[in-house]
């Protein structure tokens, strides 16, 4: 897989498999910027109510200017409001979201033009995206700038953290029914 610190020339083919893909945990394709105490504070506080439990973000491909990465985000993960310097669209692969008041499933999508603000609710068998971005590395910036904001999203992590140590991401599911 090229990733953003061996890409050098934009290559003309190339096959990239999911078996191979990076966490994003061990990447540097994403930033976080626009820390403040709080959001700091809230971060750490989320960490420990299980957020990294509530979901997988994987990189599966990434060459100057572009990138790919598969997000599986297990039932009612609260994903806090937030926004990327890069253009986003992204293609529902299995389970459900709520995007504001839309109901989005398999083959939906929607595009978030960059520093847009947004956040989505996975559904109850949670939801399985592909992100597609107009960057190899960008940011992302966490708009929830109070301790109440905070307090709501470990509320919820703490919530819904006990349903995830059971749940398969949603493809798998529906070939299982």
């Amino acid at each position: 897989m090229t990733t953003p610190s061996d890409a050098g020339d934009t290559p003309r083919f190339q096959i990239y498999r999911a078996a191979d893909a990076s966490d994003y945990r061990e990447t540097s394709c994403m930033e976080v910027t626009g820390l403040t105490d709080v959001i700091t504070d809230g971060i750490t506080r989320a960490e420990a109510a299980g957020a990294s439990e509530g979901n997988v973000v994987k990189l599966l491909f990434a060459m100057p200017g572009m990138s790919l990465t598969y997000a599986w985000f297990k039932s009612g993960f609260p994903l806090p409001l937030h926004s990327h310097n890069a253009d986003c669209l992204y293609y529902i692969v299995a389970g459900t979201l709520r995007l504001g008041t839309e109901e989005l499933g398999a083959g939906d999508g929607f595009f978030v033009g960059r520093d847009v603000p947004y956040n989505y609710k996975p559904g109850p068998d949670g939801v399985e995206v592909l992100e597609f971005r107009t960057a190899d590395t960008f940011d992302i910036r966490f708009l929830g700038k109070t301790t109440a904001f905070w307090d709501k999203t470990v509320s919820a992590l703490e919530a819904e953290r006990p349903k995830w140590a059971a749940q398969r991401p949603p493809h798998e599911l529906a070939t299982a029914r």
